[in-house]
């Protein structure tokens, strides 16, 4: 059995006969992603001119000479006893011949379905007798947009941010939509939807494919977050956000469902306020790593410290001012030191190897001073 392009094959035999089936699909939605062929009976002819047409039976039968149309954005198969014989995703009109072998039109779905076809294709023919039952099916290769996902509990992502050392786990929560694509319908065909009678609709699939690829979202966050993606830029990096899940989906949903991720878009993703608080205060002190930030901080805080002492009624602004000093001397660093520290450290030295004045001089006594006179010997 194989098919055979009419815009080739126009002066075989075959096409010359006047009374053939036309098979086709009409336009399929993002609901539907398989749906089974329509037949248009041709001219009758002998045991259907004297029985009148066409019966249900016949619906069930290629025949030899059929025409099958197939449009774009569509995958047909025809399936005999249960068995995918032929397969085409070539938008057009094919002759269908009982007499020659399998034929493959993949059109652009690629060359996994290759593989899939030499696997499982069947190479019989019946010599121009009908088989019992043949079937025609069409698939949807369109992309299936619109397709909503959220977590429903808080999902663990890991941020990393290197410039400060950072290393922490977050619970998130996720919003957004995505899209897939049938890329191989033959494995669809076997392993999802089978011998439907009309359709199989997105709604009878999305509930599974849901749960699957929120099961994936940890591990995919994971390796976003290695990339040094934090999860807040996460909505400008969906493209790289759908490459992750399918590498992580690619047996499941590509070797088994024969559909693939086409794109996932992130409308949100929060993480809970707790997380948020103590990112904000690790980043926070991280900052004051630096000398000179931290001296900074402390003069602002000396000086917030000292306009709370001058309002002071209770006590009294000198008691206040009194408190606010010892508090001070028994802090350790002052800002000067700090300031010190961040000049050092910036000049490549550091705290404890301070550079010698200009001003300083050395006496005959070995004595090193900055004034006019020498504090050892006079």
């Amino acid at each position: 059995m194989g098919l055979i392009h009419t815009a080739v094959e126009s002066a075989s035999s075959v096409i010359k006969e006047q009374n053939r089936d036309y098979f086709y699909c009409d336009s399929m939605n993002n609901q539907i992603l398989m749906q089974r062929g329509h037949k248009k009976a041709g001219k009758p002819s002998g045991f259907r001119l004297f029985s009148g047409g066409s019966t249900a039976a016949d619906n069930n039968i290629i025949s030899n000479g059929s025409i099958v149309a197939v449009n774009e954005g569509q995958c047909m198969i025809i399936v005999d006893q249960g068995a995918i014989v032929e397969c085409c995703a070539e938008p057009g009109e094919f002759v269908f011949d009982s007499s020659t072998e399998p034929s493959l039109f993949y059109g652009d779905l690629g060359e996994e379905i290759k593989k899939t076809w030499e696997a499982f294709k069947k190479r019989f023919t019946f010599g121009g007798t009908a088989a019992k039952d043949q079937r025609v099916y069409y698939f949807n290769t369109k992309d299936i947009v619109g397709n909503k996902y959220g977590t429903p509990n808080p999902v663990p992502f890991r941020v990393v941010d290197k410039n400060i050392g950072l290393d922490v786990d977050i619970s998130v929560r996720c919003f957004g939509e995505y899209s897939f694509r049938i890329f191989d319908p033959i494995l669809f065909y076997r392993n999802v939807c089978g011998n439907v009678t009309e359709c199989y609709k997105t709604e009878q699939l999305a509930g599974q494919l849901k749960t699957e690829l929120l099961t994936c979202l940890q591990p995919a966050f994971s390796k976003l977050s290695e990339m040094g993606l934090r999860y807040s830029v996460l909505p400008g990096h969906a493209a790289d956000l759908a490459t992750v899940m399918n590498e992580i989906l690619s047996e499941r949903w590509g070797g088994h469902y024969g559909i693939r991720i086409q794109e996932i878009g992130v409308s949100s993703i929060k993480a809970s306020e707790e997380d948020e608080n103590m990112l904000k205060e690790l980043q926070k002190n991280a900052v004051f790593k630096d000398p000179t930030m931290a001296a900074a901080h402390l003069v602002n805080a000396q000086a917030s410290a000292m306009q709370s002492a001058a309002s002071n009624q209770n006590s009294g602004s000198y008691m206040a001012f009194a408190g606010m000093n010892a508090a001070a001397s028994a802090g350790g660093f002052q800002p000067s030191g700090l300031y010190q520290m961040g000049q050092a450290s910036a000049a490549g030295q550091t705290s404890d190897q301070p550079s010698a004045s200009p001003e300083s001089w050395t006496c005959s006594c070995g004595t090193r001073n900055t004034g006019k006179f020498c504090m050892e010997c006079g």
